[in-house]
């Protein structure tokens, strides 16, 4: 009879797969992916039963299932396990943030959300944080300038040629205007929602961004975050929350 031998290896190795599963069941928390991995375990169970009881038909119905099952899930959540792949890089230890002042930033785009909701313009500003923007950044048009509260009015003004899309912001600087970002399709929305508050969100459910958005039917003044949004905020409340979000950190 052979003893079983604990080493401290063991320990490190039940600690880290400890982890993998805790942040795992944490990123798929009240996301539409809870339930594709509880189909995808009673895909797994199906077949742990039917090795054990040697269950030819049954072996050969799982195996199908679970291998249509796992490309399924890849292909139905490519935006989720793509955001989960990035996260790995937000950490202090792989990726440092250039920080402007974040206290001139939040204050130049809460200015300019004052203005916008006082002349009724719609406005949305996506804020870049540790997810880089770049393939919406293409969407739109080249701008590279200080973040500034009179710039960002200018650029929403139904005059001008950008007012169409998002901005976006990283760091201190305005990269882009009239970018396209991605529409949530969360089916709990109200349908009374506009496409720049389902845009603002569907940016945050797929990158770490941060969104404010100016309704130009109400001009309520939106904050949007992991696909979450607030609505109807204050001058003071919108720059508490832009400056908070900015010196989150992630972990």
């Amino acid at each position: 009879m052979h003893l079983m031998v604990f080493h401290w290896t063991d320990a490190i190795d039940i600690l880290v797969v400890s982890l993998l599963v805790y942040y795992l069941l944490k990123f798929i928390k009240g996301t539409r992916a809870t339930q594709m991995v509880i189909g995808l375990f009673l895909v797994f169970l199906l077949i742990a039963v039917a090795d054990i009881f040697n269950l030819s038909g049954m072996k050969w119905i799982a195996k199908g299932l679970k291998d249509v099952w796992i490309v399924a899930f890849v292909i139905v959540f490519q935006p989720e396990i793509r955001n989960a792949l990035a996260s790995l890089g937000k950490t202090r230890l792989f990726f440092y943030l250039y920080k402007g002042d974040e206290e001139k930033i939040a204050e130049n785009i809460a200015s300019a959300c004052k203005v916008l909701k006082d002349k009724r313009i719609g406005g949305l500003i996506a804020i870049e944080r540790r997810t880089g923007l770049r393939n919406y950044i293409e969407t739109g048009v080249k701008i590279d300038a200080e973040v500034d509260s009179h710039l960002l009015v200018s650029i929403f003004s139904p005059y001008s040629p950008l007012h169409d899309g998002a901005v976006i912001i990283k760091g201190d600087r305005i990269i882009a205007a009239a970018c396209i970002l991605p529409l949530s399709d969360n089916p709990s929305l109200p349908p009374e929602m506009g496409t720049r508050h389902r845009a603002a969100l569907g940016i945050t459910e797929e990158t770490d961004s941060i969104c404010v958005i100016v309704s130009e039917e109400t001009g309520r003044v939106s904050f949007a975050v992991g696909g979450d949004i607030k609505e109807d905020l204050s001058f003071d409340t919108l720059k508490h929350k832009i400056l908070f979000h900015l010196r989150k950190e992630v972990f």
